[in-house]
């Protein structure tokens, strides 16, 4: 008995549809498959040169105190329930699986296999303020990998700029063993990095140190390097650029000329101009892309549009896309 091509087609559909043979990551099966990156697995990998607080940690999790050693946790994460007396943000659960002696090669394994989002922080960042910018980010650009956080011992105080710069600078060892371990690990993806602010001369100076111990074999991994208004001295920013040579192709800056943050920083350094406020023909002949958010900064400070605007945002995300 011969069936119309039509009615074969759908009484197999239907048979599959309600057999389940289509698998269980179908639609038809399970419409939470398609969830990705922190919605399908609500978890943030931290690699810290903070001490944490408490063993096993407890809110704040991390203090703005230096770890003699790099420290790998994973932090639990809370959805936004949805309800009207909810925050609708997310929230730390609880920080686990603690490790104090391999840090960097337990990141790299909990990482294994995935594209990953590791941002890097500012001046004037809690483990808290950090670790909610991370999610922010990642949720904005709906980052489909795992997402990481790096996060040194910022004192997290107006006042604290000089002690912050300081603190960055020394975790520029813990970030290159940290960078050096992932891009190591066989059959792992990409690594992108998102640094902000002062964050953005860490990165600078750990990719700098990475090539030159390296080579360009260590930065084959590393896909895009996108810098949130970088609070980088315009002259150091040149001279780290020459030392990473064709790496630096990787990297974007989001800048702003009216960026008010990175005006005082440059009046504290002695008027000379941050890369982060510098003008697009000076940093594109540096050999990088540039994304001028000047126009979308109708705020008072201007200094975080990477995640308070969703176009700004489009920005690294079509980063990650092009690496």
């Amino acid at each position: 008995m011969r069936f119309p091509l039509s009615r074969l087609a759908i009484a197999c559909l239907a048979g599959f549809a309600l057999s389940g043979c289509v698998g269980e990551d179908s639609a038809l099966i399970s419409p939470a498959s398609f969830k990705i990156g922190l919605e399908k697995d609500p978890k943030l990998l931290v690699a810290t040169t903070r001490l944490p607080v408490g063993d096993p940690p407890k809110k704040p999790w991390f203090s703005s105190e230096r770890s003699a050693d790099m420290i790998f946790a994973e932090a639990r994460l809370t959805p936004p329930s949805g309800s009207l007396l909810s925050s609708g943000s997310w929230n730390i659960a609880k920080v686990e699986n603690v490790d104090h002696s391999n840090a960097a090669q337990a990141f790299a394994q909990a990482a294994f296999g995935r594209d990953l989002l590791l941002y890097i922080h500012g001046y004037k960042e809690s483990f808290e303020t950090a670790a909610t910018s991370t999610v922010d980010l990642s949720e904005g650009i709906k980052f489909a990998g795992v997402t990481g956080l790096f996060t040194w011992p910022s004192a997290a105080s107006t006042f604290s700029y000089v002690a912050d710069r300081e603190s960055a600078m020394w975790s520029r060892d813990s970030l290159e063993d940290l960078l050096a371990a992932i891009a190591k690990t066989p059959s792992g993806g990409r690594i992108h990095i998102v640094a902000h602010s002062m964050g953005t001369l860490l990165t600078l100076e750990t990719l700098r140190m990475l090539r030159a111990s390296g080579g360009e074999s260590a930065m084959e991994r590393i896909g895009a390097v996108v810098m949130a208004a970088p609070d980088i001295d315009i002259d150091l920013f040149a001279r780290g650029l020459e030392k990473l040579g064709s790496d630096a192709k990787k990297i974007t800056v989001i800048s702003s000329t009216n960026d008010r943050a990175l005006a005082v920083s440059s009046r504290l350094a002695g008027g000379i101009v941050r890369a982060g406020a510098a003008d697009r023909e000076r940093l594109e002949a540096l050999g990088v892309r540039v994304a001028d958010a000047s126009e979308f900064g109708g705020g008072i400070i201007n200094h975080d549009l990477f995640l308070s605007n969703k176009e700004v945002q489009q920005v690294v995300k079509r980063a990650i896309e092009r690496s």
